[in-house]
């Protein structure tokens, strides 16, 4: 297996540790005692997989649209990644992109919700790292 190039494995992991904070803040945002912001936990779960799926498709050298649709993401991923079907659940995380960011378009995210969605961004973290994992990216011990 050719070694991936420089260039575009220092972007890849340049998304995923962007990722990686949103997940992590999502993740710390349960944490808080008194008004827990569940919407914007919800958020940074999208910017999660959004941002995982666009390290992948920056490694692939696939080109894709200003989007936060998670669903037009895993296709552009297409037949590259027989893992995106694993991933259709990932889907639901979309709305959460815009409708909980902007006042007149808040939707109420419950607990629950948000621990569904923290879930779901960490599966497609797991998953895609897996998978640029396999074509022979190396991970730094800090992401």
């Amino acid at each position: 297996m050719k070694a991936p190039d420089r260039a575009v494995v220092d972007k890849v992991l340049k998304w995923l540790n962007y990722g990686d904070e949103d997940l992590r803040l999502a993740r710390h945002g349960l944490s808080l005692s008194s008004y827990c912001p569940y919407r914007l936990i919800a958020f940074h779960a999208q910017q999660c997989a959004e941002k995982h799926l666009k390290a992948y498709l920056v490694f692939r050298g696939i080109d894709f649209p200003y989007t936060h649709n998670i669903s037009r993401l895993l296709e552009l991923c297409g037949d590259e990644a027989p893992w995106a079907e694993s991933l259709l659940d990932a889907e639901e995380l979309s709305p959460f992109a815009t409708t909980v960011r902007y006042p007149g378009e808040e939707e109420e995210v419950s607990e629950e919700e948000a621990i569904q969605a923290i879930n779901i961004a960490a599966k497609v973290y797991e998953v895609v790292r897996e998978a640029l994992k396999q074509d022979g990216v190396k991970f730094p011990k800090a992401l």
